[in-house]
Formats: structure tokens, sequence, C-alpha cells
């Protein structure tokens, strides 16, 4: 898959204006630090960006994944224009795991700024609707979203989406300190009403 080429577009709402889902630019470091800056942010993702040195790492990592297949991660920008992106508001990734299996894990985040506008559900769905269209040849039929338990945001976005709670992950420290939530959407499944 060109990792330059890949666009998806999540039409606007009355509140809210479209968004862009592309995948991340090495142009994009400083977004991503001052994204990284937020307390709350930093409470539920794992790896942030502290400085344009540890944004440049994530950024490659990011590319990597792209080109072996195992990670598609997109940054959730603002549309402006037909030819203009615009503020970042967010990210979101597909995970694939091994070739041979039918699952795969999603995940995203919201900057502080946009949080209360429909961002994280908008972005899930449009990833959502890609992911079981693209890799239908390739047999994945079920997306698993994970979040800590205490994460209520997450929660609601994943119900919004049509991700179905499925069971509880116990904690298990240092790297996961809290129990866990693992949500699930079935391709084919009736989903639910568009979010907007």
């Amino acid at each position: 898959m060109d990792h330059d080429t890949v666009r998806l577009e999540t039409p606007a709402t009355p509140s809210a204006p479209a968004l862009v889902l592309r995948p991340w630019h090495p142009e994009d470091a400083d977004d991503l630090v001052s994204a990284s800056q937020d307390e709350l942010l930093r409470r539920w993702v794992t790896s942030v960006a502290d400085d344009r040195e540890s944004a440049a790492r994530w950024l490659r990592e990011q590319r990597h994944g792209w080109e072996t297949g195992t990670r598609y991660a997109f940054a959730v920008v603002e549309r402006l224009g037909e030819a203009a992106d615009g503020p970042l508001v967010g990210h979101t990734v597909l995970k694939r795991r091994l070739p041979d299996t039918s699952a795969a894990e999603v995940g995203y985040w919201t900057a502080a700024h946009a949080r209360g506008r429909g961002v994280a559900p908008r972005a899930l769905d449009t990833l959502t609707e890609w992911a079981f269209t693209v890799f239908a040849g390739d047999g994945l039929t079920r997306l698993e979203l994970v979040h800590q338990a205490d994460n209520t945001a997450s929660c609601r976005v994943a119900e919004k989406c049509g991700y179905a709670f499925g069971s509880l992950l116990p904690a298990a420290p240092p790297a996961f300190p809290r129990d866990g939530h693992v949500h699930a959407c079935v391709r084919g499944a009736e989903r639910r009403a568009r979010v907007g």
C-alpha cells in the first residue's frame, strides 16, 4: 500500500468541520510534541513525544509500520479546503496482527483543543470502514479496541462506533498499570447510526 497516497475523509457535521485521515509526515513533529504535552493524553497513551527528537523517532516508527504492513497510523486533521490540511486534531491507528489471523486492533487519541467535537468517533468510524474494506481479502473480520477501564470517554467512543464491550483485562504493570476493557466490532454486523 502506498503510504503517500492514502487519504480518508470524514464529512463535516453541523457543529464540526470535515476531517482528513492521512499518514503522518515528518513535518508533523512540532504538532505531535504540542499534542503530547497534554496531561490527560499522557495518562491514556503509552508513547508520547517529549521533544522533536522523540517525535521524529515516533514518526519514523509510524512510517516503518506502513512499509511493513504491521501498523497503519493516521494523523487526523481538519479539512480546510480541497488542497489544504488544517490543524492536527488527533490520531488513529490500525495495528495488524500476524497475517493468518482474522483480527486486528485499533486505537486513537484526540488533541486537547479538539475534544468534545466528535473527532474520535468520526475518525474511528472512518478507520473501521477503511480497514474492513481494504483488508477483507486478507480475512479481516474483527477489530478490537482496548482501553483502560477508567477511561469512560473511550468507552463512549467505542459504543458509539459499534464496538461492543467484550471482556475485562487485568492490569499488567508496569506497562499496563490499570485494568482494561476490550471492545470488538465484527465485519458485517449492524454497527450503529452514523456518528454525527
